[in-house]
């Protein structure tokens, strides 16, 4: 038999971080454990973004349903039938669906003692590097942070902007990391003809690509700026769910998919395979979240062009031991070699 339970998490970040739309000091987290009778217990969690409509509150709210249809099926291993179930019960909500998703693959990794990656046959070799973000601040502030990051062996920086000195800040990170991959992240905070301002003059400094320029309630202002954008264009806000793939396909080069946004693990490889099928280029990202919950976003890695997988890096403390991040490097290798399946152990365990 199959027991469930979940908690809220405040977790306090290491700086506070801010974005075009506002700024964080914690995380609300919600950790959901599924224990086997056998007592192996798989960990996950929801990192809900109040933006997409989700709140720790609307997860804890309809986490008892869900996990009653875990409870019912009774199968850790039977994932397929329990997400179709899940999906019945809570249509939306995909954070808190997530959170039961990953602690069920976790559960199931345990019990075959196999990390997730290998089960899916995946290279651990072809994990790309995550980028590690740098909040907005005051531009001597932002300085600081990217010279620390770069001390701490991070050589793919990704910059959040949507300010009045948007070049200033990327031309003083680029001077504190010339040798860094940079991509930028206005999180929809431009209008089309500014953002194609911008791309121009932003090439001038190595920017590898810009992220959702434009809100994505102008679907028309995106393809705008792609067909005329100097720099590759990224979708995050504009790319929430399977059917938005082929929505955005002629008006980006490349997607960022989040489980958070899509509600786990099988839905973001169906995402993945979509984006392929349209010719695009695929990053995997993050809320701010516990290792509960990215560590089984880092078993995707080798399935994708990017990664933005540093939520939990953003943390004070986290008691999740999750992925190994060995500066921009996803280890995925290092689980085997641990035996574990680095989708929520405890640091202690």
């Amino acid at each position: 038999m199959l027991s469930t339970e979940f908690e809220r998490v405040t977790l306090p970040l290491a700086d506070a971080f801010t974005i075009s739309r506002g700024t964080q000091t914690t995380a609300e987290n919600v950790v959901v454990r599924i224990t086997d009778d056998e007592g192996a217990t798989g960990v996950g969690a929801a990192a809900p973004s109040a933006h997409y409509g989700e709140t720790a509150a609307t997860v804890e709210a309809v986490l008892p349903d869900l996990l009653a249809v875990v409870e019912s099926v009774d199968d850790p291993h039977a994932i397929a039938a329990i997400e179709r179930k899940l999906r019945g019960v809570v249509e939306d909500n995909p954070a808190a669906r997530t959170a039961v998703d990953v602690a069920l693959h976790d559960l199931a990794a345990k019990r075959f003692g196999v990390p997730l990656y290998r089960q899916w046959g995946l290279d651990p070799d072809e994990a790309p590097k995550t980028s590690f973000t740098i909040g907005l601040d005051e531009t001597d502030r932002m300085r600081e942070k990217t010279r620390a990051a770069v001390d701490d062996g991070y050589d793919v920086l990704k910059i959040k902007l949507g300010t009045g000195r948007d070049e200033e800040i990327v031309a003083a990170v680029r001077e504190e990391a010339p040798e860094a991959r940079i991509r930028v992240d206005a999180n929809e905070a431009w209008t089309p003809r500014e953002a194609v301002r911008m791309t121009d003059r932003l090439a001038a400094y190595d920017v590898e690509f810009v992220e959702q320029p434009v809100p994505a309630s102008d679907p028309e202002g995106l393809r705008f700026v792609y067909e005329r954008s100097a720099l590759p264009i990224a979708a995050d806000e504009s790319c929430v769910t399977l059917p938005d793939v082929p929505a955005v396909a002629d008006r980006t080069d490349i997607v960022n998919l989040k489980l958070m946004k899509c509600g786990g693990l099988p839905e973001a490889r169906r995402m993945i395979a979509a984006a392929r099928a349209h010719g695009l280029e695929v990053m995997l990202g993050c809320m701010i979240e516990t290792n509960a919950a990215i560590a089984a976003a880092c078993h995707l890695a080798p399935l994708l062009d990017y990664a933005d997988l540093d939520g939990a890096l953003l943390l004070d403390d986290d008691e999740y031991a999750g992925v190994p991040i060995d500066g921009s490097e996803i280890r995925l290798d290092a689980l085997a070699d641990r035996g574990l399946t680095g989708t929520g152990a405890r640091r202690s365990e």
